[in-house]
């Protein structure tokens, strides 16, 4: 049935086998880097982990996204996973052209991908909301990447290296002036009659309740809003610039440093930069694209190291289940919550039945609701790895 579904949606199918484990489950194209799907596994992963807790509010603090300002690992996933699409891209495209593909050719397939990605999106926010129109959520994390993946191609496409160093400069400048300077209608200037970052009185969430009051994530304000895209642009355009880095002559040892000094660097400024623009993953803030990116950075400076450079690829493939069908894992696994939180038994939701039932007696409230995340996570992975081995990978 998973592979009847997977054709509908659009997959691409290859031939895997047990017996290619310890290496790579399917033969890489040429510059395919194994470990950016390494990386790319374990975001999905922790992202799986600490979308389905069992018990939210009881969860440890790693395990929930910071309330506003500031952040917490499970704030690094979302711009870790931008920062991949990315370094992607920067291998991709030039692959595509040296076969023969033209760019308005590859345009036209990236803003093709861009909707198809948009309108996931929508249904998925749809099924939650169950299609009703007045509360029906339009932006969303696939949306998000929608947008970033098509200007981030154009720009791939049609510039160079410096102008893509501009675009992602000024993007982050322009954002900060956006709600540094410019008043918010009916509130103020931010640090004269409202705080700098006040959660409903910001000129985003403004936008947003203008644009879609009642169709936001949080009520008054969304986390993946229109304004707050801008920056987000930024670090996709900076996981492009990494990409480049990776596909230089230079020698694998330079690159490695290169990518472990330039994230001790941006993390390093996106602290200071914290100081008068806090970082804060809901708004997507200047210093928070340049400090998540650092971190990015180094993260894969480390997978590069160890799985591409020393090789060492027999632990790999658990991981590379989820790091090379990432979209299908998100989707799987957003389709399931919605399905156990929109099903009841007894008065209760079906997921707050099988937690109270089967996980709430084992432990203290924090690790049950961590035992009930990690036995979501192995359940979506047994799914991806029946995929995995059947050669099946959905490619948007």
């Amino acid at each position: 049935m998973l592979e009847c579904a997977a054709r509908v949606i659009g997959v691409h199918t290859t031939t895997s086998t047990a017996a290619v484990k310890s290496d790579i489950a399917l033969r890489p194209r040429a510059e395919r880097l194994v470990s950016l799907d390494v990386f790319r596994g374990f975001v999905i992963a922790f992202m799986i982990l600490v979308n389905d807790p069992g018990d939210g509010p009881s969860s440890y603090w790693p395990l929930k996204h910071a309330e506003w300002n500031g952040w917490t690992p499970t704030d690094l996933v979302f711009p870790s996973f931008l920062f991949i699409v990315g370094v992607a891209m920067a291998f991709s495209f030039p692959s595509r052209i040296s076969a023969g593909q033209t760019r308005s050719t590859l345009l036209k397939h990236a803003a093709w991908r861009g909707i198809v990605l948009f309108g996931v999106g929508l249904l998925l926010n749809g099924l939650g909301a169950r299609y009703h129109l007045d509360h029906w959520r339009v932006y969303g994390v696939l949306q998000r990447i929608a947008i970033c993946y098509v200007i981030a191609a154009a720009l791939e496409l049609w510039t160079g290296w410096r102008a893509q160093i501009a675009v992602a400069i000024s993007c982050l400048a322009a954002y900060w002036i956006l709600i540094r300077y410019v008043p918010v209608p009916g509130f103020g200037v931010p640090t004269h009659d409202i705080p700098l970052l006040d959660p409903n009185r910001n000129l985003v969430a403004w936008l947003d309740r203008k644009l879609l009051m009642g169709h936001l994530y949080e009520g008054t304000r969304d986390p993946e809003g229109l304004i707050s895209t801008v920056p987000a642009i930024a670090t996709s355009l900076l996981g492009l610039l990494t990409g480049k880095w990776l596909r230089t002559q230079y020698a694998t040892r330079v690159k490695t440093l290169g990518m472990i000094g330039a994230g001790m660097a941006a993390i390093i400024v996106g602290k200071v930069m914290d100081v008068w623009f806090p970082i804060n993953k809901k708004l997507w803030t200047s210093s928070y694209v340049v400090f998540t990116a650092g971190l990015a950075l180094i993260c894969l400076a480390f997978c590069y190291w160890i799985v591409d450079v020393r090789r060492h690829r027999g632990w790999t493939w658990p991981i590379l289940v989820f790091g090379t069908n990432a979209i299908a894992a998100y989707i799987f696994s957003e389709t399931l919550a919605i399905g156990l939180y929109g099903l009841s038994v007894g008065g209760n939701t079906l997921m707050g039945h099988i937690y109270a039932s089967v996980f709430a007696p084992l432990a203290t409230s924090a690790n049950a609701s961590l035992l009930y995340a990690l036995a979501y996570v192995s359940l979506c992975w047994i799914v991806m790895a029946g995929l995995y081995r059947k050669g099946i990978f959905l490619k948007i």
